[in-house]
């Protein structure tokens, strides 16, 4: 599964995350059933990451939240 990177403003700063398309898919569909925009959700999850890397980070909260 290849990669997609995404360019994305966290705390005024640009990163980019790479995460494969089934990811940002269900990121995606979380930030709209929030009513919130995927930068928004990205930041949340960066902001309670530790020192994980985001990517990282980012797979096991959407893997956590679809358990429940």
């Amino acid at each position: 599964m290849p990669l997609i990177k995404r360019s994305i403003s966290l705390s005024g700063h640009r990163t980019s995350l790479s995460l494969e398309s089934e990811f940002w898919d269900v990121l995606e569909t979380i930030a709209a059933e929030r009513d919130q925009s995927l930068a928004s959700l990205i930041g949340e999850i960066d902001a309670s990451r530790g020192v994980e890397p985001l990517a990282s980070s980012a797979r096991v909260w959407v893997l956590r939240t679809l358990r429940g």
